[in-house]
């Protein structure tokens, strides 16, 4: 066995041939990677779901358009009922966050949520429900399956493209034209 590489804060973006419907065209920020298994987050697939419904429904206050009108994305299969906030870090700390590299931190507590709320939140958030787990070695066996393209994190694609330009713009980021690529790549 060779030596573990972890994917974490990478994108993994669906090639065309990945059969999973559930997955067709998305790009994933890699969250969590180790030999024991991998935790990522869909950041292009809008709900027809936004800031404001969840808050409400929380109990949370905002009357701020903006705010309101925030998309909620499917992060994931798993957990559909639980929120994850992928959030430019800063001098502020949450209660249940996790710092996945300088710049971009994971946040799942409410005390998040009252700040965005109230315009004391990060300056720049995505807020998902739901993300995709993979068993061990589950990830690996996928990339050499071709089934993902592997690419660096940009936070310019993460917080300011919108949902539907961030599939081709994180292939661009590795050189790929990923409307161009068949169906059939990597097969004799």
């Amino acid at each position: 066995m060779g030596v573990f590489t972890s994917l974490k804060n990478h994108f993994i973006i669906a090639m065309p041939n990945l059969a999973d419907p559930y997955f067709h065209h998305c790009v994933i920020y890699v969250c969590e990677h180790s030999p024991q298994g991998a935790m990522g987050i869909i950041i292009n697939f809008p709900l027809n779901l936004h800031l404001g419904e969840i808050l409400e429904n929380m109990a949370i206050a905002s009357h701020d358009e903006k705010v309101n009108n925030m998309t909620i994305l499917a992060g994931g299969p798993i957990q559909q009922e639980r929120g994850f906030v992928l959030h430019t870090s800063g001098n502020k700390h949450w209660e249940s966050s996790l710092e996945l590299n300088e710049d971009i931190t994971i946040t799942t507590s409410k005390d998040i949520l009252e700040a965005i709320a109230s315009h004391k939140g990060p300056e720049q958030a995505l807020l998902a429900l739901g993300y995709a787990g993979w068993e061990a070695g589950q990830l690996e066996r996928e990339l050499a399956e071709n089934s993902w393209l592997l690419s660096p994190v940009s936070p310019k694609i993460l917080f300011e493209l919108p949902p539907e330009e961030r599939w081709k713009a994180a292939g661009e980021l590795v050189g790929v034209k990923m409307d161009l690529l068949s169906h059939d790549i990597g097969h004799a």
